[in-house]
């Protein structure tokens, strides 16, 4: 019989009871944080098929037959694909990991299916980078690799304290520490990922839409979560002129802005003069699945493979699916494309036929003007009349221009930027809606200037000739202090914001800072290490211009180094190897005499298991030599190990006298 034979004929070793525990924590760890992104009913059937194999643990019953479990995968895989409409891409694919790891604990009655739990609990947690990169996730996911790192090493060493397990857990970790600050620092990075993503994995980032409705940037405002960060060079501007600058909407259907290219031969270039000074700074942009750069309004120079679109906006040129850093220069005061395209002017001009007549003829009364003055006299109504600046605006009809200036008069910035420019173009005077940020906050303890999804805004410009397109913010002829003070001090008392803006506590403010600051911290130089950061960091170490050849050797021998030193440090312990293996051997050389003989794969755990079997009376003594050996070869160094070893040597002495063969 061949060994190969001899090896996939061995009978499956049985999982022991007390190893159960274990390997529930490890499927509750690994697929519990998943809840978030889950349908609730599959978050309910997880927490009940782990529940079910608890409850079958304690009251010792038997696992269901494999029919049922087969039956429950292909209803679960059904649902799945019905739910997400698809079996593929992150959001399905994470939901059948989740499952089969709920399901796989119900036929867990060896160690090979054991194995399997913990192998998927190990895939299962790189999932969850998919979702979040942050700290705490960072964090969580080390505790659930010692965990299960400690499920495998109960799994093979059998009972033993809880803290032995994790010590020795904690130890394997950190020996694997020094390759992993090697590998951080110089393995090769590139520009972009390692493997692709699935389309959805983009599909849950939150930032400005392509579109402007009624309601749209409101419901923004309700987000906390960071837009962006910026580092000024020298001076911050006002507060009043930080308008950063996103997506212009040109083309209007009587509800919802949009961007419409303009057909036949692109617009030329636009032309941007600074006016006074110039603000040098660098930006970390979050990821938005979007070009848009949201540059202080408006660039004059601009970072690498980036152009100014002919609307002024900073554009990449591809949409930004990851976090990233760009610098710019840009003038708060300004003159932009002065002598500007006759198609352009005629699209800031366009208005659906046969709409808002009431809105039409309050702008008529105007048309006589100059358009500056037009301009004023709307700013001057949203002034002096009873306007409100809310969040909670009514719904708008089709007539949703004459609803709003002349019924409700309540509205968020995108209806005041609507009713401008919908005043301004039946009043002949080109106008176009731009979206973006306004404000943001400094965090003292890095210095970075804060925007949030909070900041967003929408406000008006308008082609005066001679002077170019020139911002107008109807909002703060309504409500100033929004862009003097914040979102905060503007809305009424009792309208709801995120509790990340709405901090009255000082030390609140302040532990809210310095997470954000180490939270930014965490993002460019872990998240963040991209190949310029890797040079940067390299160059300290006088390493000017390293290459992927170079930083291959180096990683390859430092690894080497590493990999000396590790072992140095654990040769210590193993110097006592000979010694216990021959106590061990001599003593399974007593047992072979008596007529049970290990074989060369058995360990020592299991060998003592067979024993209890086929000669209950050697039970005890066997399973404690076994649990000596096992503490001394595989356990981690004790200062009684001599005495330890003195016990093995001496077990041998205490089995009984071999049984005589009867005539």
């Amino acid at each position: 019989m061949s060994t190969r034979f001899q090896a996939s004929s061995r009978p499956a070793v049985p999982l022991e009871r007390g190893a159960v525990p274990w390997l529930l924590a490890v499927a509750l760890v690994t697929a519990g944080p998943h809840v978030e992104h889950l349908p609730w009913w599959l978050s309910l059937f997880v927490a009940a098929a782990l529940l079910w194999r608890a409850w079958l643990w304690r009251q010792h019953r038997r696992l269901p037959p494999r029919w049922a479990l087969s039956l429950l995968v292909l209803g679960m895989i059904g649902a799945i694909g019905w739910q997400f409409r698809t079996l593929f891409g992150k959001d399905a694919g994470v939901a059948l990991l989740v499952v089969f790891m709920a399901l796989k604990p119900l036929e867990m009655n060896s160690r090979r299916d054991a194995m399997v739990v913990v192998m998927l609990g190990y895939f299962l947690l790189l999932t969850h980078y998919l979702y979040s990169q942050g700290i705490a996730t960072g964090l969580w996911l080390l505790s659930a690799t010692t965990l299960l790192t400690a499920a495998l090493i109960r799994l093979h060493g059998g009972p033993q304290p809880v803290a032995a397990v994790a010590r020795h857990a904690g130890l394997l970790l950190a020996q694997a520490l020094p390759f992993m600050l090697i590998l951080y620092l110089l393995f090769p990075r590139v520009s972009g990922p390692l493997w692709g993503l699935p389309q959805d994995a983009h599909s849950g980032l939150s930032g400005l839409s392509e579109q402007m409705a009624p309601g749209s940037i409101s419901r923004l405002i309700q987000s906390g979560a960071i837009a962006f960060r910026s580092r000024f060079a020298g001076e911050l501007p006002e507060k009043a002129d930080l308008y950063w600058r996103g997506p212009v909407f040109d083309d209007y259907d009587g509800l919802t802005w949009r961007a419409r290219a303009l057909p036949g031969k692109p617009p030329p270039a636009p032309k941007v003069e600074g006016i006074g000074q110039a603000h040098a700074y660098t930006s970390i942009l979050e990821a938005h699945n979007r070009r848009w750069l949201l540059a202080l309004d408006v660039a004059t120079s601009l970072p690498p493979d980036s152009s100014l679109a002919p609307t002024l906006e900073a554009l990449a040129r591809e949409p930004v699916r990851a976090r990233a850093q760009f610098s710019f220069v840009s003038s708060v005061d300004y003159r932009a494309n002065v002598s500007e395209a006759p198609a352009i002017l005629q699209q800031a001009l366009t208005l659906p036929p046969r709409s808002n007549p009431r809105s039409r003829a309050l702008a008529a009364e105007w048309a006589a003007r100059p358009p500056g003055k037009i301009a004023e006299a709307a700013l001057a109504m949203f002034r002096k009349q009873n306007f409100h600046y809310t969040l909670q605006a009514p719904l708008l009809g089709t007539n949703a221009m004459d609803e709003f200036l002349f019924e409700t008069r309540r509205g968020f910035c995108e209806h005041y930027a609507s009713a401008f420019v919908f005043l301004m173009r039946a009043a002949g005077v080109p106008a176009r809606v731009v979206a973006g940020y306004q404000g943001g906050e400094i965090n003292p303890v890095d210095g970075y200037l804060t925007v949030r999804q909070s900041d967003a805004h929408a406000w008006a410009e308008i082609w005066l000739a001679g002077q170019g397109w020139v911002r107008f913010d109807p909002t703060a002829a309504v409500a100033p202090s929004r862009i003097d003070q914040g979102i905060v001090a503007a809305l009424p008392v009792g309208e709801t914001l995120p509790i990340v803006i709405r901090l009255d506590s000082d030390w609140l403010r302040e532990l809210r800072n310095r997470w954000e600051a180490t939270n930014n911290a965490w993002n460019q130089w872990v998240l963040g290490y991209n190949p310029q950061r890797q040079r940067e960091v390299l160059s300290r170490f006088g390493w000017r211009e390293p290459d992927w050849r170079g930083m291959t050797a180096s990683l390859a021998a430092l690894c080497g180094v590493a990999l000396l030193i590790v072992t140095l440090w654990t040769l210590p312990r193993r110097r006592t190897v000979e010694p216990i293996l021959a106590a061990w051997q001599k003593y399974c050389a007593q047992l072979e005499r008596r007529g049970i003989a290990r074989a060369e794969w058995e360990g020592p755990r299991d060998f003592a298991d067979r024993v209890a079997r086929e000669r209950p009376d050697l039970a005890a003594l066997t399973s404690q030599a076994a649990g000596y050996y096992a503490d001394l070869r595989y356990g981690p160094h004790s200062r009684n190990a001599a005495d330890t070893l003195r016990q093995l040597q001496q077990c041998r002495h205490r089995l009984p006298p071999r049984r005589r063969k009867q005539a």
